[in-house]
């Protein structure tokens, strides 16, 4: 991997532990609804790029990290939703959209070139 994608990986990983910390202290009654599908979502962020940078294809990586993206806007969502929801402070919740944020530059970043692209 590139210093690029190495720092990405990186915040991708920091973000998912993040997320895993902050909905420890989410309500016992949200375990089976926002609790496991944000936890989900934020693992899939990482999971998805690190399994499209694998790939060969060009299409098949663009897939990945798209899916890497869609993952990360619905966990940015769910911590909003969680937010409003009273689950986690207003500190949390911007620390991580925050990082959702430069996550989502970097992985745009990364797909640009890719787009329309097919091998």
């Amino acid at each position: 991997m590139s210093s690029f994608t190495d720092q990405l990986k990186c915040k991708m990983d920091n973000y998912a532990h993040l997320v895993f910390k902050i909905c420890k202290g989410f309500p016992k009654d949200e375990l089976y609804n926002t609790t496991s599908q944000l936890k989900r979502a934020s693992l899939s962020v990482v999971l998805n790029f690190i399994e499209g940078f694998a790939r060969q294809k060009i299409a098949v990586k663009r897939n990945f990290w798209e899916i890497s993206y869609g993952s990360l806007k619905e966990s940015k969502y769910l911590l909003y939703f969680s937010f409003k929801e009273g689950f986690l402070s207003e500190t949390d919740y911007q620390l991580a959209a925050n990082i959702a944020e430069e996550i989502g530059a970097m992985l745009w970043r990364c797909l640009t070139p890719l787009k329309d692209r097919d091998e």
